[in-house]
């Protein structure tokens, strides 16, 4: 595998910490005054997506993590499991509920999901950008009710609640940001 000086790290490159797989979300390079140039490295543990801040010299290098990202739809869920396929070969993939957490609140059936494998084992699953999903649950809007107020929360079917604004009602269809769990738009 490839082997990455400190001076090299980037948003998004996969590198491997103490064992295991980590990947970097931001680097800062940094020349003091006085001593040795270091490199400030913010990541996050793919295994169990905990976040860490790490410094580094700036001579330091570490190896590249053999991970792979592919995209997986997604199936059904069953038990502790959820299962995708390979929308090409048609592949099947289970995947523990404990890696996908909070993320089963943006799956949709038969939605394109990123999931990473190390050592042909899931280990994180990235949903779509942005899903489209009816309110089921959310307060009713009044006439006039448009004063001071920020939203009003709504849930979704797929158990998700966001903020929305005050004229989305039950039964309409909203496009999310899943990053954020902000809501985007009324989809018509």
């Amino acid at each position: 595998m490839a082997t990455y000086l400190s001076n090299d790290f980037r948003s998004g490159l996969k590198i491997m910490f103490e064992g295991e797989p980590y990947a970097i979300e931001s680097s800062e390079f940094v020349k003091p005054g006085k001593g040795q140039a270091f490199v400030r490295v913010k990541m996050r543990r793919l295994l169990t997506g905990t976040r860490i801040e790490k410094t580094f010299k700036s001579t330091d290098s570490v190896e590249g993590a053999d991970v792979i990202d592919v995209t997986l739809q997604y199936s059904y869920k069953d038990g502790e499991f959820f299962y995708f396929m390979h929308p090409e070969t048609f592949e099947q993939y289970h995947i523990e509920m404990k890696i996908l957490e909070y993320m089963q609140r943006w799956l949709q059936d038969n939605a394109e999901c990123i999931v990473t494998l190390w050592n042909n084992k899931a280990i994180a699953v990235q949903p779509p950008n942005f899903i489209e999903a009816k309110v089921t649950e959310t307060a009713p809007s009044l006439k006039g009710d448009t004063v001071g107020t920020g939203g009003k929360i709504a849930k979704l079917e797929t158990g998700a609640v966001v903020k929305v604004p005050l004229f989305v009602q039950i039964g309409e269809v909203i496009k999310v940001d899943t990053r954020s769990g902000e809501y985007v738009s009324r989809v018509k």
